[in-house]
């Protein structure tokens, strides 16, 4: 009987303390082969992520993958991320948290090798950024 890995178990404990605590828990996430992440915004392999309710929706922290919505630049992105390629989970505030080795190419129960649900999207180009002062807007 294989066991399962104690790091999504892990993963769901600190993002539950940040809640608790009012904090902002953030990932730090290995980037390799095909993701569902946005690839514009990762940086030296790696990208950041927020990982509050208030920045994502359905959020499901899995044990294998981790999933949600999130808004990138004001377009709704699907994320899907599995549990192994997570490095870091922290507090924005304190930086609190825990740091994880990058698990490698995982094998399903195929010996296939697993990846992240494809998207049916095209990758877009990031629009360009806005030029001036910055300006909010209310959006009901």
């Amino acid at each position: 009987m294989q066991t399962v890995s104690t790091k999504p178990y892990l993963l769901r404990a600190i993002h539950e303390w940040c809640t608790d605590q009012g904090f902002t828990p953030y990932l730090v996430v290995a980037v390799r082969g095909k993701m569902q992440v946005p690839m514009e915004y990762v940086k030296n392999g790696e990208i950041v992520l927020n990982i509050s309710y208030n920045a994502c929706r359905n959020l499901e922290l899995a044990n294998d993958f981790i999933q949600f919505s999130a808004r990138f630049n004001g377009v709704s992105r699907d994320i899907a991320i599995p549990v192994g390629a997570v490095i870091s989970i922290f507090s924005r505030e304190n930086g609190e948290g825990m740091g994880f080795e990058y698990e490698g190419d995982f094998a399903d129960a195929d010996g296939e090798p697993e990846s992240a649900p494809e998207s049916s999207e095209e990758p877009k180009d990031p629009p360009p950024r806005p030029t001036g002062k910055p300006q909010l807007r209310v959006v009901k």
